[in-house]
């Protein structure tokens, strides 16, 4: 019993001494003011200590990085083939088709050429087949799109694929014209999802 007691103490003590530092810390004093370090201006291959002139105000090029206006995104521009976004399949397939080779390479040139972009793949089905194996079917056609999109230059850190199995259709209909319309890989940009 006089042990616990002992501890107990102890523990109070070390608290206290504790929470006493924080607030000594957290007080604060007056802060002395420190001139900021100089900073000396030299030409590329100049040697230390060596006269150099200033940079004159104006003598820097502006660069204006804000979208022109009345300019379209060529995610957004209906003339450019990357405002196409998904890509059909055949029944119970995941090839993509030679008709949208050409929209594929485009959007991986686009993540090539802007290594910041990011890309999300929904694989969709058809409402045919179990729930598993449509989510199953919808992700190896994610896969197979972005697999492309790697392979013709894309990085894997651009390109995320999901399955999205039957549960977003595109026609609601319960016909061959509704289930091809709903079988498919969409292509989404970030900022879209």
């Amino acid at each position: 019993m006089n042990w616990r007691k002992h501890m107990r103490t102890a523990r109070i003590a070390c608290l206290t001494l504790a929470l006493g530092t924080m607030l000594a810390a957290c007080s604060g004093g007056p802060v002395s003011e420190q001139s900021p370090a100089g900073v000396e201006e030299r030409q590329p291959g100049a040697q230390p200590g060596a006269q150099t002139q200033p940079v004159k105000p104006g003598a820097v090029a502006r660069v204006d990085l804000t979208t022109k206006p009345g300019a379209r995104s060529p995610l957004t521009d209906p003339n450019n083939i990357l405002s196409r976004r998904s890509i059909f399949y055949d029944y119970d397939s995941y090839d993509v088709k030679d008709q949208y080779k050409d929209l594929v390479e485009a959007h991986a040139r686009y993540l090539r050429d802007n290594p910041r972009s990011k890309m999300l793949i929904q694989g969709n089905t058809d409402e045919r087949g179990s729930r598993e194996y449509n989510v199953s079917l919808g992700q190896r056609r994610s896969d197979s799109v972005k697999k492309m999109l790697l392979l013709l230059g894309a990085k894997e850190e651009q390109v995320e694929s999901v399955s999205l199995g039957e549960e977003k259709p595109r026609s609601e209909g319960h016909d061959e014209q509704a289930w091809s319309q709903n079988r498919r890989s969409d292509i989404l940009y970030q900022g879209e999802y």
